[in-house]
């Protein structure tokens, strides 16, 4: 945090800094728990950088870092952050663009992260793996948006993925 100049805390919420030059983005701290259950959430105080703890978080596992002007970012691998997008629930364009969000991610997962996101969906409660079939059902029906991936041309990708998990549910 130290090494980011430039950002202030917000006086509304802590957990998102300000820009403090006209070149900079706002940012958005949040808390991940990976013993926390997916689909729980809790409020870690923290006297400088409170954070909302999300459950769904726990599905992400370090990928390889990325360093951007010299600053080394931790970003997460491509399956556990696709199936985030998925079992978040979040409506409106905010929605539609976490789905989008969730084709691009599909796009750019090789064989192995496809595999890896199968495993995970099979440790979800039954409930998210629900959820996350359901919103790659609405993801199959979504139009195009400015700037995001045009999902009519995946929508064969898309179903694929959604027979696969189907594939993989726990017998009954």
């Amino acid at each position: 945090m130290r090494e980011v100049g430039g950002l202030r805390p917000s006086p509304e919420e802590p957990s998102v800094w300000l820009p403090t030059k006209p070149d900079l983005i706002e940012v958005k701290f949040i808390g991940m728990d990976t013993t926390q259950r997916p689909g729980e959430t809790y409020v870690f105080e923290d006297p400088d950088l409170p954070l909302l703890v999300f459950g769904q978080l726990s599905l992400l596992r370090r990928g390889r870092p990325v360093t951007v002007e010299g600053i080394t970012i931790p970003v997460p691998r491509p399956a556990g952050l696709l199936l985030e997008k998925l079992v978040t629930d979040r409506t409106g364009v905010k929605g539609d663009r976490d789905l989008l969000m969730a084709l691009a991610l599909l796009l750019l997962c090789e064989p192995a992260d496809i595999h890896e996101l199968e495993e995970s969906y099979q440790r979800l409660p039954a409930e998210l793996r629900y959820a996350a079939r359901s919103s790659l059902a609405s993801l199959s029906l979504l139009g195009p948006m400015a700037s995001m991936p045009d999902p009519a041309p995946h929508r064969a990708l898309v179903a694929a993925l959604v027979a696969r998990l189907e594939r993989a549910e726990p017998a009954t």
